[in-house]
C-alpha cells in the first residue's frame, strides 16, 4: 500500500515539476506583467478556495478514486490550455482548470492511504508513510524540474515556442497519472447500484461531510491553528513561486536562461524537499517528541534562509530555496500527523482540504498583495515579506504542544523514501 502512495505521489508532482519553471516566464514573454501574473494566480487560489470543502466532501462520499481521476482530466486540459494562452483572461481560463483539478486532488490520495492503513491496523503510525511520499513528491518535482527548466535550451527554435515544450510534456504525464490512479487506487467500501447513483448519493451526502467537519475544524483549536499555519505557508510558497523565476530572469539577463537557472534551481530545492521530508522524524526527535517546537524552530531557518535570497546571485539562490525547502518539507509531517490524529476516517479528505483551502487563502494574500510590493518596491522587498511571514508560522506552531499527545511517533520505516 505504502509503495502505491509513494509512485502515484511521485507521478502526481512530475508534470507540476515541468511546469514550474517555465509558466511564469511564458506568461511574461507573452506580455504579461508581474502584477497580472499575480491576478492569474489569484483567479487559481480563487477557484481552488470555493472548492476544496465541497470537492473533500465529495471524495469521502462519493470515494476517492473517481475524484483523483477527474482531478487529473482537468489537470491536463489546464495545461494544455496554457499552452495556447496569449492574454490575461487566456492564462487566467487555463490556471482555472488547473485549480478544480487541484482541489478535487488535494486531500483524496492521502486519505486513501491513512484509510487503508488504519484498516489493517487501526494503531499504525502514518506519520512514516507521509514522510516518504513526502521524498516521492521532492523526488518528482526534482525530476520534472530539471527536464522543465533544460527543455528549452536544449530545443532547436526561440521564443516562447521553447517554453511550451515542458507543458506539452506535463500534460502528456498527466494523462499516464490518470491511468495509474484509475488502476492502482482500489476503493475501500463497496458501493451500491451503478456509478450514476454512486455519483448522485456522493453529491446528496457531501454537503453533510463539509458541514460536520466544518463545525470540527471551527471548534478544534489546534485545528484552527493549524489551518492558520496552512495560511501563512501558502503566502509564502506561492509568492516564492512568482518571485523566483522573476529573479533568476534577473541574474541572467535573459527569458530563455532564466528558466534553465531556475529549473536547476527548482530541481535541487524539490531534491531537498525530498530529504527534508526524510528528516521529519529526526526533527521531532531533536525537539524532544514536540511537533509544534519541531516545527517552529523550521519556520525560523526557512525566514533566514529566504531574507538572504537578495544577498547573491545564482548559486547563492539556489543554496538558500534548499534550505527553505528541506525545512518547510520536514514540517509538513509534523503538522499533519497532528491533523490525523484530530480527525476520524469519515472527515479525513474534508480535514485535508480545509487545510488546502486555507493554503490557497494565504495563496491569494500573496499573489495579489506581495506580487504588487514586488513589482513597486523590487524583488527584494518581496522577499523580505515572506521572511516575516514564516516567522509568524513559527509563533503559531508554538501553540500546537498541546497537539504532541495525539501525533504518533514519527520513526521512519527502514528502507523507503519520504514526502512534502
Amino acid at each position: 500500500m505504502t509503495r502505491r502512495f509513494v509512485g502515484l505521489t511521485a507521478l502526481h508532482w512530475l508534470p507540476v515539476g515541468l511546469s514550474a519553471p517555465v509558466t511564469v516566464l511564458l506568461a511574461t514573454s507573452r506580455g504579461l506583467s508581474p502584477a497580472d501574473i499575480g491576478v492569474v494566480f489569484a483567479v487559481y487560489s480563487t477557484v481552488v478556495l470555493v472548492l476544496e470543502l465541497p470537492t473533500g466532501g465529495l471524495a469521502d462520499a462519493l470515494g476517492t478514486r473517481p475524484v483523483l481521476v477527474a482531478s487529473g482530466l482537468l489537470s491536463t486540459a489546464g495545461l494544455l490550455a496554457v499552452t495556447v494562452a496569449d492574454d490575461v483572461a487566456a492564462f487566467a481560463l487555463a490556471e482555472a482548470l488547473r485549480a478544480v483539478g487541484r482541489a478535487l486532488s488535494s486531500g483524496p490520495l492521502e486519505a486513501w492511504y491513512v484509510d487503508a492503513v488504519r484498516a489493517a491496523d487501526p494503531d499504525a503510525d502514518v506519520a512514516p508513510g507521509l514522510s516518504r511520499a513526502g521524498a516521492a513528491d521532492g523526488a518528482g518535482l526534482c525530476l520534472g524540474a530539471v527536464l522543465g527548466g533544460l527543455l528549452p535550451l536544449l530545443a532547436d527554435g526561440s521564443g516562447d515556442a521553447v517554453l511550451v515544450l515542458p507543458i506539452l510534456l506535463a500534460a502528456a504525464l498527466s494523462v499516464v497519472s490518470v491511468v495509474a490512479v484509475a488502476l492502482l487506487v482500489v476503493p475501500l467500501r463497496s458501493r451500491q447500484g451503478s456509478g450514476t447513483a454512486a455519483l448522485r448519493d456522493g453529491l446528496r451526502t457531501a454537503p453533510a461531510v463539509v458541514r460536520d467537519t466544518a463545525r470540527l475544524v471551527t471548534r478544534d483549536r489546534l485545528l484552527r491553528r493549524l489551518l492558520a499555519v496552512s495560511a501563512l505557508v501558502g503566502t509564502v510558497l506561492s509568492t516564492l513561486e512568482l518571485l523566483g523565476p522573476l529573479r533568476a530572469a534577473e541574474l541572467t539577463g535573459s527569458l530563455t536562461e532564466g528558466s534553465a537557472v531556475f529549473g536547476v534551481v527548482m530541481a535541487v530545492s524539490f531534491a531537498a524537499a525530498g530529504v527534508g521530508a526524510l528528516l521529519a522524524p529526526a526533527a521531532r526527535r531533536a525537539a524532544r517528541g514536540s511537533a509544534a517546537a519541531g516545527g517552529a524552530v523550521l519556520a525560523v531557518l526557512g525566514a533566514l534562509a529566504v531574507a538572504a535570497v537578495p544577498l547573491g546571485g545564482p548559486l547563492v539562490l539556489g543554496c538558500l530555496f534548499a534550505v527553505f525547502y528541506t525545512a518547510n518539507a520536514a514540517s509538513w509531517p509534523l503538522w499533519k500527523a497532528v491533523l490525523h490524529g484530530r480527525v476520524g476516517a469519515g472527515q479525513r479528505a474534508t480535514a485535508l482540504s480545509a487545510s488546502s483551502l486555507a493554503l490557497q487563502v494565504g495563496a491569494l494574500g500573496g499573489t495579489l498583495g506581495l506580487a504588487r510590493l514586488a513589482e513597486a518596491a523590487g524583488t527584494g522587498a518581496g522577499f523580505l515579506a515572506v521572511a516575516g511571514a514564516l516567522l509568524l508560522v513559527a509563533v503559531v506552531s508554538l501553540g500546537l504542544r498541546a497537539g504532541d499527545r495525539s501525533a504518533a511517533p514519527a520513526d521512519p520505516a527502514p528502507g523507503v523514501v519520504p514526502a512534502p
